[in-house]
């Protein structure tokens, strides 16, 4: 049977195969990771190469410690995320826990389990991913683990970071009356992986690295850079804003330890699970309920618009979806300023969504109607 050659005119069987993690050692791919780094501060006094890490511990503070792990197929698609993208999203649901705790990051390990397939320019972009986001968050990566998967990648990595011990946000905190508010807007994750799906089935090529980069690094991004871009001039300014919100979330790391240190919130919770789900998980570690406002909810105009023109309800699509890396905050109405401080020195907009009740229901108001609000949120374990 002749075999049809591919969109470069060259034959599958003549195609040079891409170098994977195979093709080199542990050692090669260690050295790989550790270029790509910054370097490393002072307090480290052991790092990347040992049998363990060594370090000197921040004086006055409490350490806080986060672990999550993202798997291929479960928490992301190769085929539908760029490696340096999977990495950043690997970081970051990390940095956004230490963020509704109100510490600063402070170090990491990152272990992977890595398919012997993997191409090695894949692995590298992972690592690029994490390197630049940890960078930006003035964290050190001092170890961790390399393994071969047999299945999945997989990408384990255990943050931590350090706050003062009585500033720390705790979940529990919340008392009846305290007002609720949500940093940022929601459902731009869910609309942007909408996106990036229909890209994918109407045939569209993955997103590359220098695509999700030029999205994500200019905030000024105009309609015609976006289509310079990919290439394609169905995907606007605005549908790179809801892309990029899912390729690239932003912890609200410096909006978290302004809550802690002026001590704003009574209880805080991040959203990668949804706002639901937070909502419920704040008033069941509290002790109370919530009242929330549907008509108040922050959701970006152009997810709504993409919910809309899908036949999907923007209200329910943007509170139970999750994947928004934002914070929701319950507050005493008696610091309201100091939510207010906190709001203009940690560039994120808030916007109060409803109150704790003393009656331990969570319930939505909608155009007059209440009702249950639905739990939906992220389950790790419902079949997919």
């Amino acid at each position: 049977m002749q075999r049809r050659p591919n969109a470069a005119g060259v034959s599958p069987r003549a195609a040079k195969p891409s170098v994977t993690v195979a093709d080199v050692t542990e050692r090669n791919l260690i050295a790989r990771i550790e270029r790509r780094l910054p370097p490393r501060p002072p307090w480290v006094i052991v790092g990347i190469g040992d049998d363990a890490a060594v370090v000197e511990p921040e004086r006055n503070r409490v350490e806080v410690l986060t672990v999550d792990a993202l798997v291929e197929g479960v928490h992301f698609d190769r085929a539908l995320v760029p490696p340096d993208a999977i990495g950043h999203r690997a970081l970051a649901v990390n940095l956004s826990d230490l963020a509704a705790m109100g510490a600063a990051p402070r170090l990491a390990l990152v272990s992977m389990a890595l398919p012997a397939v993997l191409p090695l320019s894949d692995f590298d972009g992972i690592v690029d991913g994490i390197a630049s986001l940890a960078a930006r968050a003035h964290l050190a990566v001092v170890g961790g683990n390399l393994t071969r998967s047999t299945g999945p990648l997989v990408i384990d990595i255990t943050a931590m970071g350090t706050v003062k011990r009585r500033q720390a946000l705790t979940r529990g905190g919340a008392r009846s009356g305290d007002e609720l508010y949500v940093s940022g807007t929601i459902g731009s994750a869910m609309a942007g992986r909408l996106i990036l799906t229909e890209r994918q089935t109407t045939g569209d090529s993955r997103l590359t690295t220098d695509d999700t980069r030029l999205a994500s690094d200019d905030s000024r991004l105009t309609t015609d850079d976006s289509r310079r871009a990919t290439d394609d001039s169905r995907l606007t300014s605005d549908d790179w804003r809801l892309v990029t919100a899912y390729l690239r979330p932003q912890p609200r790391l410096r909006l978290g330890t302004l809550l802690a240190r002026n001590r704003a919130a009574s209880a805080c919770i991040d959203l990668s699970d949804g706002l639901s789900d937070a909502v419920y998980r704040v008033a069941e570690s509290s002790g109370v309920g919530a009242l929330i406002d549907a008509d108040a909810l922050p959701i970006d105009p152009r997810a709504r618009a993409v919910f809309d023109s899908r036949g999907l309800d923007p209200v329910e699509q943007a509170a139970t979806a999750g994947d928004d890396y934002e914070l929701l905050v319950a507050v005493r109405s008696r610091v309201r300023s100091r939510l207010s401080a906190a709001m203009h020195h940690g560039d994120a907009r808030l916007t109060r969504i409803g109150v704790c009740t003393a009656d331990r229901a969570v319930v939505l108001r909608r155009g007059g109607a209440e009702t249950v609000l639905p739990r939906g949120g992220y389950a790790h374990f419902r079949p997919a």
